[in-house]
Formats: C-alpha cells, sequence, structure tokens
C-alpha cells in the first residue's frame, strides 16, 4: 500500500485520535491510502494486555501526537504487521517505541523489498500465538498462497479483528466515482465482504478457507474491527455468516 496522502476527509474524523471500544481496547483512525492507485481509509488497533503492555494491530501513521496518546496508555510491547500489505508505518514507530518487538504475518518483508522498502521484524507470526499475549489474543492465519493474513480474536472483549478479509466501504464516505466500482466488487457497506482478487486467490484453497470461517464462527465475536470502511460493533458472528455466505 501506497501511503500517499490525500486532502479529502475521510468520514472517520477525528482522524489520529484514540477512540475507545470497550474495557482495554481503542482503535485510531488514520488517513487515506492507495492501493492499485485506489483510496482507503484505514485504522488501527490497541489492546492493552494483562501485563499492561500494548499491543498495536495495525499502526497508522503518527500524526497529531497519537504516538504520545498511546504512550500514555501503557508501554508499548508488540507491534503488528497483520498482513503482507500492511506495513507502511512500521518503520515510524519502531523509531518512536525501540523496544517494542515487531511481529509480521509471511510474506510481509518480502512485499516491503519489492517495493523498495527495508522492513525489518523480529518475529513471524504463526497459527501459535506468542507466551506475550497467549490466552488473551487468540490467532490463526489465512493463507491463499497469495493473501497471508493473521486473524486475531481479543478474548476479553470478544472482539474479531480482520485486516483486508472483510472490507465495508461505506459509499458517503468514498469518492462518488468509485460507487460502482465497489459495488461490483461486493465491498460496499452495508455488505461488505471479501474483496474479489482475495476471494479468487482461496479458489485453490476452499478447505482452507472453510475451516478458517469455522473457527471464526466458533470464536462468537460480538464486534468484528475492520481495517477498512465501517466496522461492526455488534452481532459480530451474524456479520461473518453474511460476508461469508459463499464459503460457509
Amino acid at each position: 500500500m501506497d501511503a500517499t496522502p490525500m486532502q479529502r476527509p475521510t468520514g472517520y474524523e477525528p482522524l489520529y485520535t484514540i477512540k475507545p471500544v470497550a474495557p482495554d481496547l481503542w482503535i485510531a483512525d488514520g488517513g487515506w491510502i492507495r492501493f492499485f492507485g485506489l483510496p482507503f481509509p484505514t485504522r488501527m488497533t490497541i489492546v492493552r494486555l494483562n501485563d499492561g503492555g500494548l499491543w498495536l494491530h495495525s499502526p497508522v501513521a503518527d500524526r497529531s501526537g497519537l504516538a504520545e496518546a498511546v504512550a500514555a496508555l501503557g508501554p508499548v510491547r508488540h507491534l503488528v504487521a497483520p498482513n503482507w500489505i500492511h506495513y507502511a508505518w512500521i518503520s515510524e514507530w519502531q523509531a518512536r517505541f525501540s523496544d517494542a518487538i515487531t511481529w509480521g504475518s509471511p510474506g510481509v518483508v518480502a512485499r516491503a523489498r519489492r517495493k523498495g522498502i527495508r522492513l525489518h521484524i523480529d518475529h513471524e507470526l504463526s497459527d501459535l500465538a506468542p507466551s506475550g499475549w497467549a490466552g488473551q489474543i487468540d490467532q490463526r492465519l489465512a493463507d491463499s498462497g497469495y493473501h497471508r493474513e493473521m486473524v486475531f480474536l481479543h478474548r476479553a472483549s470478544r472482539t474479531l479483528l480482520l485486516t483486508d478479509l472483510i472490507e465495508n466501504f461505506e459509499a458517503t464516505k468514498m469518492p462518488r466515482v468509485l460507487w460502482p466500482l465497489l459495488r461490483l466488487g461486493g465491498v460496499l457497506d452495508p455488505d461488505g465482504r471479501m474483496p474479489p482478487d482475495i476471494a479468487l486467490s482461496f479458489r485453490r484453497r476452499r478447505a482452507h478457507l472453510r475451516e478458517l470461517v469455522a473457527t471464526l464462527l466458533a470464536w462468537a465475536p460480538e464486534r468484528v474491527i475492520l481495517a477498512h470502511g465501517r466496522w461492526y460493533d455488534s452481532n459480530g458472528a451474524r456479520e461473518l455468516q453474511r460476508a461469508f455466505r459463499d464459503v460457509v
């Protein structure tokens, strides 16, 4: 993803501001980012672990004092690049919080290298949760061979964290010229689903995808936080069934 900024409001203002979701769980909406030239609103999630340390999922740009506000919640211990294309601001946060451990999904370093970006991660993520958050945040790898994304469940709040497996863009917050494309791609609110390029990449791994979706449904999340577009603050399991209805 290209971090080139846009001046148009995202509709999720105030940006770069910590917003409470549940106890020990917050989001911060960021500005626009471009992928294949298309503008996407962005979002990060912050979890405070039992030891008081913070776990940052898909960090957005550090603007308007965001890093300072995050640090006021507790020490930043973990930075997470949850899939192969969500790494744009990891280095910025690494510079700010040099003691934090950086975790990345399979493929993220190689993707950054192809874009001419030198990205350092300390550990690659897998289905096994590291000791730093085991028992607090569950995780699974969605791997189509093309798209690799870690999905996470914050147990205490029953909140599922997805990055690009579901996108749910609100028409009124997106440039009007994109509405037909978003509708055609099946990623327009209120029926946001898996983007077609990602869905197509799972055609040879449908059994894996079905197993993954079954796991997500078994987790019975109340909320589903997405990186792009409107997220679901209730009826999370029902929204998963809707979004993955072609899979389950």
